[in-house]
């Protein structure tokens, strides 16, 4: 949860440098120092702690600013961080990138009818940026938008595994290490040994890690704008562990594939682009 340092607000009450400033204004400031300031995420409560509004209106202003993209919400956990409107090119890019490998995810849909997802490292968390999802009556889906953690999801460890060992640490020192499952990865030495593996075999693998009952398959895609990796995600039921390497070794060849068009010009991109760890 975000802790408030201060706002602008309060700062300049204290220095009497009040005279032209619009309330309204520097509440919305005070909001983005808020969200600038937190890798997690705020609260609507932080919020209303930060600018000193009611619940109401606190809400309306970040209803408004999320209308604009200047703010996201995450679906599932109700905080705010600072939304692509902040980050142009990288919303342009991101958008024209996920339009580039959606074929490539559909491709792993149909050839399994199970869910497969496009994620991103941004601020050392992974992103869902877009889906093609199974057509079957129990199935497993993550909004897009949705953050979660590198330690217990195969998109996670497929970028993990090829950032440097120190760069993984330091995001596993912030994010810290839940455990979400009986078999999540709770130690830093644990997940590095586990990324030896995963570079060993060429695909990364959710065993019931971040949620039961389901098993996840991810690989990296390399010579993108931004660390990503595509994943399926199947009910154990339906993908049993014995199943997992010819679906790591199918999407391997299909990550491979949308890394050559990368390479070869068949996307928006140069390749100017640094693999860093999300600009965390």
């Amino acid at each position: 949860m975000a802790r408030r340092q201060g706002t602008g607000s309060a700062r300049m009450a204290e220095t009497g440098e009040t005279r032209y400033a619009v309330r309204a204004v520097m509440r919305v400031l005070d909001i983005f120092d808020l969200l600038k300031g937190s890798l997690e995420g705020a609260t609507l409560a932080d919020v209303v702690e930060a600018t000193s509004l009611p619940k109401s209106s606190a809400f309306r202003y970040l209803a408004t600013l999320e209308a604009r993209r200047y703010v996201e919400r995450d679906p599932e956990t109700g905080t705010y961080q600072l939304g692509l409107a902040f980050f142009p090119v990288e919303g342009r890019h991101l958008e024209a990138y996920a339009d580039y490998l959606q074929p490539y995810l559909d491709e792993i849909r149909e050839r399994y009818d199970e869910t497969v997802n496009l994620g991103i490292l941004k601020n050392g968390l992974v992103t869902y940026v877009a889906l093609a999802e199974s057509r079957q009556p129990m199935r497993f889906s993550t909004p897009i938008g949705k953050r979660n953690t590198i330690h217990s999801t195969a998109l996670g460890k497929a970028m993990a595994a090829r950032m440097t060992e120190d760069d993984v640490r330091r995001i596993l020192g912030i994010t810290g290490m839940a455990k979400k499952t009986s078999r999540t990865i709770t130690t830093p030495d644990a997940y590095i040994s586990a990324l030896a593996e995963v570079r060993r075999r060429g695909y990364a693998v959710d065993n019931a890690e971040d949620s039961e009952g389901c098993r996840c398959v991810g690989v990296a895609i390399a010579g993108g704008p931004f660390p990503a990796a595509m994943s399926l995600s199947a009910p154990t039921v339906r993908l049993s562990m014995k199943e997992v390497p010819a679906v790591g070794e199918f999407m391997s060849r299909i990550a491979e594939r949308a890394t050559a068009g990368l390479a070869g010009g068949g996307s928006p991109y140069s390749l100017n682009w640094n693999d860093s760890p999300g600009g965390d």
